[in-house]
């Protein structure tokens, strides 16, 4: 039996909010140094308290279109919401378990470490190098290679900012300075700092361009980008009225010699009974001129043209005239 349902319940369930209409979108930009509030996404929330400690992840391809570094993945988390804008925080990345997997082979040696590092400004950060070497190796060898990474990037990272140890993680500069320091003690396959995180914040740089300016520098791209759009289509629209004008010309060009050739045949039809006629004008005045001479002459001589002819020479003169003008 179903269980029925109060008038007071039905009324407060046609009054409850509907949550997903209260929702709006946020932009999600990167962080001002170095990576100028770049956008990187666009979340959905219903206000900004719940917008501030969402991570939101994204492949290093995604944001710069480093095609090698597919298998990176960054990590940012937002931190402040000015309006519509989702500010963030880069707080490290990690190379995706399937490429790790894919590096460790038989018959190769490997060497990982984690390593805590304080930057120039106070950023305190946690490091994980991972070195693949070409062979296996002695226990003694990876302790002194572990030494001599741990030793590059505590003295790169201290000497850095941590936008600057940030751009070393991305452009792999300080994988290369790491193979540079370790392939003396042992030839080495591959480099990577297989993952980093951002442990303590420390001073926030102010220098960089604005959020204002960023919105204004998008604004005219924008800009610039629906007049290029505009021009292309109308230069598209004009090619496509011209190859019309000129299919219409071709079209046109057999109608008008058409009509040309009606014209002359026309005219040629016109002319032809005016030469018939100066033709056979000549025709009509000599039988004419030789009707008038057979009237002039006498029976005898019609009788002799007649008998010249084969034809017969009984009847009167104007049988015999008739007989010849035949």
């Amino acid at each position: 039996m179903a269980k029925k349902v109060s008038a007071k319940a039905r009324a407060a369930a046609r009054k409850q909010r509907d949550k997903w209409k209260t929702k709006r979108w946020f932009t999600i930009r990167a962080p001002r140094h170095p990576h100028n509030f770049k956008r990187i996404g666009e979340t959905l929330g219903e206000s900004e308290d719940h917008i501030i400690g969402r991570v939101y992840e994204m492949t290093q391809q995604e944001f710069d279109g480093n095609f090698s570094k597919m298998q990176v993945v960054l990590r940012f988390r937002v931190s402040e919401c000015v309006g519509q804008d989702a500010l963030t925080t880069f707080i490290g990345h990690y190379h995706q378990d399937d490429h790790i997997r894919r590096q460790v082979r038989r018959y190769r040696g490997k060497v990982d470490d984690v390593v805590d590092v304080v930057t120039a400004d106070g950023y305190l950060v946690r490091m994980k190098p991972l070195i693949i070497t070409q062979q296996r190796v002695q226990t003694s060898v990876k302790q002194d290679m572990r030494t001599r990474t741990r030793e590059i990037i505590i003295g790169q990272a201290s000497k850095s900012t941590y936008a600057d140890l940030q751009n070393s993680l991305l452009d792999g500069s300080l994988e290369e300075a790491i193979e540079k320091g370790v392939k003396s003690i042992y030839p080495v396959r591959s480099v990577v700092v297989k993952k980093s995180q951002l442990l303590q914040e420390g001073a926030v740089a102010s220098f960089g361009p604005t959020l204002d300016d960023i919105h204004a520098d998008e604004q005219r791209a924008a800009a610039e980008l629906k007049a290029k759009k505009a021009a292309a289509l109308a230069a598209a629209m004009a090619e496509e009225d011209a190859e019309q004008a000129a299919a219409e010309d071709e079209a046109g060009e057999p109608e008008v010699e058409e009509a040309e050739a009606v014209q002359e045949s026309t005219v040629e039809a016109e002319q032809e009974p005016v030469e018939e006629a100066v033709v056979e004008a000549p025709a009509e005045v000599e039988s004419a001129e030789a009707a008038a001479d057979y009237e002039s002459m006498t029976v005898g001589e019609l009788k002799e043209l007649l008998k010249a002819a084969g034809k017969p020479v009984s009847g009167k003169k104007s049988d015999l005239i008739a007989r010849l003008n035949e």
